[in-house]
């Protein structure tokens, strides 16, 4: 027991049990100092002091005096200032810039009263002060109605509050959506924003809050939003070919890739590529698998195409440096789980044929200039229901219909069946566009004349455009899965002898 702890309380003289800290009687604080006694040296003793004269009480800043919060009016000292609101004391708020060194004096000097402000004339013709460095809680609020500046208006975040919502899924936020056909700028990279005033140097910018650094967990370090990923929506125009990709509406990555490129045959004739893969969601790490076996197929076409091989030779061995990439992602332990797996659907135009190549369900249709023609469907889906169909024991419609109709039965990874690379070379006898896409896309247009319907009549010369508008179709009916899409037009090629293993036209059917 402490020797100081009272007995009783101080106020009502109730008994205090050890630990007490407030009566339980009254509520007096026990640990509160008791109260001086009347004469604390009664030898001694202190005459009071005399009253002091009250002081005179400061003048109110007016309310539309110049300074506003936080900064005095012209003649009031800084000790009578108002605080800032949300800044605590006035004290704690902006510090004080200072001039020069030399300026600081041991003894703190008079304060100069401030001058007067310049008068601004304000947009609805009333004046009021100027702050000078564009704040408008340094200058006193302008009159009801009168509508900030751009560069005034409180907590802007480069947008109007009345205007359209930033969107989070365009570059730099910008509000509302694009012009129809509107591609992205060239060398911009979606959803990679430039610094922003408050952000860290040299990092990315939240796309939500706009002034917090993006960590390298894709988080914004400020509001915590999560970034969308670069893979979320992609595109890219090379010459003739374009390929747009999305991740849809439902799932939460894109699992999808695709690679477009050109190069020069031997003859010096151009060779147009383009390679898309659809990640199997039920596999581990779909979209590195996607994302392999297109760079791989790209690789081995650029590499066979301008030593003379053959576009469906060379198309055959792409699938399978696809495979064989797409094999070395597995895990090192076999069953540790499930290892990665994609579709792969490739087109190559060259020297006047048109070469498709494909392992699952991901397809490539032919859709001519001239309308009047018939559209094609070059691939049969590596899938139950095309199983079912060819077998003869299902119709089509029912086939399709049927749950397991999207079940596949090829695919490239480690645990695929005997790898069987599907390739077919044609020679259209007119201009046209093949188009390359997964079944985030063909859901929604499934059978080559609906295709061909949603296809632009221009996409021969607009190629990106119309992987957007076909891209926008699928969004538009639902985004169920990822949507990539590549056009590829074919132009007419002067008259030559027929390859050898060149099919008559589209019309005739895959391999």
């Amino acid at each position: 027991m402490s020797m100081h702890r009272l007995s009783g309380c101080p106020s009502c003289a109730e008994p205090l049990e050890e630990g007490d800290r407030f009566c339980g009687v009254c509520g007096y604080a026990v640990s509160a100092p008791p109260p001086a006694a009347a004469a604390d040296n009664p030898t001694i003793p202190i005459p009071p002091a005399p009253p002091a004269p009250p002081a005179p009480a400061a003048p109110p800043a007016p309310a539309a005096a110049a300074g506003g919060y936080g900064t005095p009016a012209p003649g009031v000292p800084h000790a009578a200032a108002e605080p800032a609101p949300g800044w605590g004391s006035a004290a704690s708020a902006a510090p004080t810039l200072v001039d020069d060194p030399a300026a600081w004096a041991v003894t703190p000097a008079e304060p100069e009263p401030e001058p007067e402000p310049e008068p601004r004339q304000g947009p609805a013709g009333a004046t009021y002060a100027s702050s000078g460095d564009g704040n408008p809680y340094g200058a006193s609020t302008p009159p009801e109605g009168t509508p900030w500046s751009p560069a005034g208006t409180p907590y802007a975040s480069g947008a109007a509050a009345d205007g359209p919502e930033p969107r989070h899924d365009r570059p730099e936020a910008d509000p509302g959506t694009p012009a129809e056909g509107t591609p992205w700028g060239t060398g911009e990279a979606p959803y990679e924003n430039p610094s922003q005033p408050g952000g860290a140097a040299g990092g990315r910018t939240c796309v939500a809050c706009r002034a917090g650094h993006v960590d390298t967990d894709g988080y914004c370090e400020h509001c915590g939003h999560a970034q969308p990923r670069e893979r979320d929506h992609l595109e890219e125009e090379l010459g003739s070919v374009a390929a747009v990709s999305d991740r849809g509406l439902r799932h939460h990555r894109n699992e999808d890739s695709f690679a477009v490129a050109a190069t020069a045959l031997p003859g010096g004739s151009a060779a147009t590529v383009a390679i898309v893969c659809d990640g199997v969601s039920s596999a581990s790490r779909p979209d590195e698998a996607s994302a392999a076996a297109a760079g791989a197929a790209n690789e081995a076409l650029l590499e066979a195409l301008p030593r003379g091989a053959h576009p469906q030779e060379a198309m055959h061995e792409a699938i399978l440096a696809a495979a064989a990439a797409v094999n070395a992602l597995a895990p090192e332990t076999p069953g540790a789980q499930n290892a990665p797996a994609c579709t792969l659907v490739g087109a190559v135009v060259s020297g006047g044929l048109l070469t498709i190549g494909w392992v699952g369900d991901s397809r490539a249709y032919w859709v001519p200039d001239d309308r009047a023609a018939l559209p094609r469907r070059l691939t049969e889906d590596d899938s139950w229901a095309a199983q079912m169909v060819a077998a003869g024991l299902m119709g089509e419609a029912e086939a399709y219909a049927d749950v397991r109709a999207h079940a596949i039965t090829g695919w490239l990874g480690a645990d695929a069946y005997d790898l069987d690379p599907h390739t077919a070379t044609f020679k259209p006898d007119h201009p046209g566009v093949v188009v390359v896409c997964t079944d985030g896309l063909w859901n929604y247009a499934e059978s080559a004349r609906e295709m061909a319907q949603v296809l632009p009549a221009d996409a021969a010369t607009r190629p990106l455009h119309s992987a957007q508008v076909l891209v926008g179709h699928a969004l538009d009916g639902g985004g169920h899965d990822n949507v990539t899409v590549a056009i590829v037009p074919f132009a007419m090629q002067p008259e030559q002898e027929p390859g050898p293993d060149a099919e008559p036209g589209p019309a005739a059917g895959p391999e």
